[in-house]
């Protein structure tokens, strides 16, 4: 199972959260935040912070990234892309989004998240952690990701990662 990271930066003074069209590879034309893969000797934050400067070229602090979400994504039939991802809130950077080759950055507000547009799974357990919550998820999906076949969603006190 690979192990990835996502980030959602929040613009809590103005009700906003940038998300990201993915412009190639994985997840190709769905909104989402910047994140992925870890790589050998990086941590879980680093990686993530190391992410987000390489898909829209803003600098976080990875010690001020805020662990909200443990996710478990499986696929049917599709193993190699089972996938473990630490998700992260940023709440604050430094420098402005800019597009790159595989993401084009578009702040919305938090009352009109495009669900539609994105994964499936984000309109389960987004707004629960844009609440508060800190949460640990699974989610098995059908063999084109277009459908969950079983979910577990489950609030904890803490994540520590």
């Amino acid at each position: 199972m690979k192990e990835t990271t996502l980030v959602l930066p929040i613009r809590s003074a103005t009700g906003e959260i940038l998300l990201a069209m993915k412009k190639r590879g994985f997840g190709e034309g769905k909104l989402n935040g910047m994140g992925g893969k870890i790589e050998a000797g990086e941590s879980v934050r680093v990686a993530a912070a190391r992410e987000v400067k390489e898909e829209i070229d803003i600098a976080v602090d990875p010690d001020s990234l805020e662990a909200v979400v443990d996710n478990v994504f499986t696929f049917e039939n599709k193993p190699d892309w089972d996938t473990h991802c630490y998700t992260f809130f940023a709440h604050e950077w430094k420098g402005e989004p800019v597009e790159t080759e595989e993401m084009s950055p578009q702040f919305f507000s938090l009352s009109a998240i495009p669900f539609d547009r994105m994964w499936i799974d984000d309109q389960e357990w987004m707004p629960q952690a844009l609440q508060g919550k800190k949460l640990k998820v699974a989610f098995h999906f059908s063999e084109d990701g277009s459908a969950i076949l079983k979910r577990d969603i489950q609030e904890v006190e803490h994540l520590n990662f």
